[in-house]
């Protein structure tokens, strides 16, 4: 295989996700790797900035649109219940901005960016069929992102159990932003976003059903 930015990224996202399976299933070494669950996520977004083709600046603001918005839909889902349902996050995103992890902004715009990118790759023209076709992909995702969640301590629900209130909430929250994407409208595409997707549905599935 040819080496380059993009083979290394995908090998690394790979890796990484390889040995945080390790880390999560092998009791004594779950503790480190629930610490180090925020570094990962920031590994991540490196990785989809430097392998962005076009003007880096108009990713920034397509960005921080989408780390912001994602944010202000969890202060409002946390604080407020219109969203989601009634849940609160623990200790494993780490440092939190009134009850909210900032990584959690990061993490919308991980999926959001990623999703959007494999959206542009499937074959039909109409922008508002990609968003739908975007939109079931991230609520199929948190099907899969739920049980790991709870289980480790990313947030719980104070019901017990996931509503369904929750994958109404991904979509409402979701379609907006994609359509974002869709606006900014990025004619060369992050080769590597579509593999940290799939990476994500494989690891999320590993961890359900191991």
């Amino acid at each position: 295989m040819k080496f380059s930015k993009t083979n290394a990224s995908v090998f690394v996202i790979i890796l990484f996700h390889i040995v945080g399976l390790v880390g999560f299933l092998v009791p004594f070494l779950r503790p480190l790797f629930l610490q180090i669950v925020p570094f990962h996520l920031l590994l991540m977004l490196f990785l989809l900035l430097i392998n962005h083709h076009g003007r880096f600046s108009k990713l920034l603001l397509f960005a921080a649109i989408i780390m912001l918005s994602g944010f202000a839909a969890e202060w409002v889902g946390v604080h407020k219940h219109w969203l989601f349902g009634n849940y609160v996050y623990g200790k494993t995103l780490g440092f939190k901005l009134k009850d909210i992890p900032l990584m959690i902004g990061v993490n919308w715009f991980l999926l959001i960016y990623s999703v959007g990118v494999f959206t542009k790759k499937v074959p039909v023209k109409e922008a508002w069929l990609k968003i739908i076709i975007g939109a079931v992909l991230l609520v199929l995702l948190d099907l899969l992102i739920e049980p790991v969640a709870i289980r480790f301590g990313y947030w719980h629900w104070l019901s017990g159990a996931v509503p369904i209130k929750n994958y109404i909430g991904w979509v409402i929250v979701s379609l907006p932003l994609l359509a974002v994407f869709q606006l900014f409208n990025f004619r060369f595409q992050n080769k590597v976003a579509p593999v940290l997707l799939l990476v994500q549905f494989l690891f999320f599935a590993v961890l359900n059903f191991v």
